[in-house]
C-alpha cells in the first residue's frame, strides 16, 4: 500500500519500546507478545502454589504471577521457587505486592524475576471522609514519602537486574490522585508517571506498565493516554494489557478481547493477561486466540470456514469438527473448509490447504490456489491428512 499511512497496512505496526527481561523471557516490541496469568492458590500453600504454576506453564503460560500479601507469603515464595525449579523447566515468576508492601517487596524480590506494585496502594493512607482538598505542602510531603519508600526497592531490583511492573488499577487510585484528577484515565496515568520518574531518576529502566480497568472504554483510554505521555517524555517502556475482573464465560472472553485486541491492533501492548473468573489455565487459549487472530503470533492451526447457506454441499459444521479434530495439534498451518465452489477458491486464497464441496458427495482438495484432486466426501479428511503428510508438514499427535 505504497504512499498510504501505516494504519492502512495489513500488518500491525507495534509501538517501539525498550526490551525488558523477566527471567528468560523478553518483553518489548522486538519480541513476540508474551502471555501471562496468575495462580489462584494461596502462596502459603507451597505445594499447591507450585503445582498451580506448573499447570499454567504446561498450558502455555510464559510468565506466572502469585500474590504476596504478607512477609510470611514472601518467604514462602523461596520454597515455591525451589519446588518449581525441581519439577521441570524454569518459569519466570512475578510477585504481586499491594497495601504498604515495602518490606514485603524487598523480601520477595530475592525470590522472583519481577515485582508488581500498585501505585495507589504501595504507600497507602486510609482516605479521610472529611477532607476537602490536598494542599501543595501535603502533596509534596506524600510525594517525598513515596520516593523514600520506593527507592530501596528500585535499587535492589537494579542491583539484581530484575524487572518491575508499575500496575495501576482504575479502582484503587490514591486519594490524592482522586482529588487532583478525579476517577479518570488521567489520574491513572499521573499515578504511574510519578513512580516512573522516580525510577528514571535512579537510572532504572527494567519497567513494564499496566493501566487496568474493569470497563473496556476506561482501559482503552488509559492505555492510549499512557503510551502518548510516555512517548512525549521519552519513556519507551513496554505495556502489559488486560481488562481486570472481566468475569467468566463468553462475555468475560468477549470483554477481554474487546479491550486487549483493540489496543494490540493499534500497535500498543507487549504482554497480555485475560482475567477470567475461572481456572487460570482457561485464560491461556483466549490469549493465544487473540494474538493469532491479529497475526501477532501463530501457535495453532488457523481455520477458514464459511457460514452455512443454501449452496453448502455437506454438513459444514460436522465436517469442520472432523477436520479440526484431525489437525488441531498442528501449528503454523491455515486450513480452509468451504461448503461450495462459489466462494471457496477466492475466500481461501491465503490458506495452505483447502477442503471444498465441489459437487454433491465430492470434495476438492487444494494446496493454496491449486486444485490437487477430488475424492468422495467420506474420504475427504483422510485425503487432506495424506496431502499434508506428502508435503512434509504433518506431525503425529502426542499421547
Amino acid at each position: 500500500m505504497t504512499g498510504l499511512p501505516a494504519r492502512f497496512d495489513t500488518v500491525i505496526h507495534r509501538r517501539k519500546t525498550r526490551s525488558v527481561r523477566v527471567g528468560d523471557v523478553w518483553i518489548g516490541s522486538d519480541h513476540p507478545v508474551v502471555v501471562q496469568s496468575m495462580i489462584n492458590e494461596d502462596t502459603l500453600d507451597v505445594e499447591g502454589a507450585s503445582a498451580g504454576i506448573r499447570r499454567l506453564q504446561e498450558a502455555g503460560c510464559e510468565i506466572v504471577r502469585l500474590t504476596v500479601p504478607s512477609l510470611a507469603h514472601a518467604k514462602a515464595v523461596a520454597e515455591i521457587r525451589r519446588l518449581v525449579e525441581k519439577s521441570g523447566p524454569p518459569v519466570p515468576l512475578v510477585a504481586d505486592v499491594h497495601h504498604n508492601g515495602m518490606k514485603i517487596a524487598l523480601e520477595v524480590a530475592n525470590h522472583v524475576d519481577k515485582v508488581r506494585i500498585n501505585p495507589g496502594l504501595f504507600v497507602f493512607d486510609k482516605p479521610d471522609p472529611n477532607r476537602t482538598e490536598f494542599s501543595p505542602a501535603e502533596s509534596a510531603a506524600i510525594a517525598e514519602r513515596i520516593s523514600e519508600t520506593f527507592e530501596p526497592l528500585v535499587s535492589l531490583l537494579k542491583q539484581q537486574d530484575k524487572a518491575l511492573r508499575i500496575g495501576v488499577n482504575h479502582g484503587s487510585l490514591a486519594e490524592r490522585m482522586l482529588f487532583n484528577y478525579g476517577d479518570t484515565p488521567m489520574g491513572m496515568v499521573e499515578s504511574a508517571l510519578e513512580f516512573i520518574r522516580i525510577c528514571d531518576r535512579l537510572d532504572f529502566h527494567n519497567i513494564i506498565i499496566s493501566m487496568k480497568a474493569s470497563r473496556a472504554p476506561v482501559m482503552l483510554a488509559a492505555y492510549r493516554l499512557m503510551a502518548h505521555r510516555m512517548d512525549e517524555e521519552g519513556f519507551h517502556y513496554p505495556l502489559h494489557l488486560g481488562v481486570t475482573e472481566a468475569g467468566d464465560g463468553d462475555y468475560g472472553r468477549i470483554k477481554s478481547t474487546a479491550g486487549i485486541a483493540t489496543l494490540l491492533a493499534d500497535g500498543l501492548g507487549d504482554t497480555i493477561r485475560v482475567s477470567l473468573t475461572e481456572a487460570p489455565e482457561k485464560e491461556i487459549p483466549v490469549c493465544y486466540g487473540i494474538l493469532q487472530a491479529l497475526g501477532l503470533r501463530k501457535t495453532m492451526v488457523e481455520y477458514v470456514a464459511c457460514p452455512s447457506c443454501g449452496r453448502t454441499l455437506f454438513n459444514l459444521e460436522e465436517v469442520l469438527h472432523k477436520v479440526r479434530a484431525a489437525t488441531d495439534h498442528l501449528t503454523g498451518l491455515d486450513i480452509a473448509v468451504m461448503g461450495c465452489i462459489v466462494n471457496g477458491p477466492g475466500e481461501m486464497a491465503d490458506a495452505d490447504y483447502g477442503y471444498v464441496g465441489k459437487t454433491p458427495g465430492t470434495i476438492s482438495l487444494y494446496r493454496g490456489r491449486e486444485e490437487i484432486g477430488r475424492v468422495p466426501e467420506a474420504e475427504g479428511v483422510e485425503a487432506l491428512i495424506a496431502l499434508i503428510k506428502a508435503d512434509g508438514r504433518w506431525v503425529e499427535p502426542q499421547g
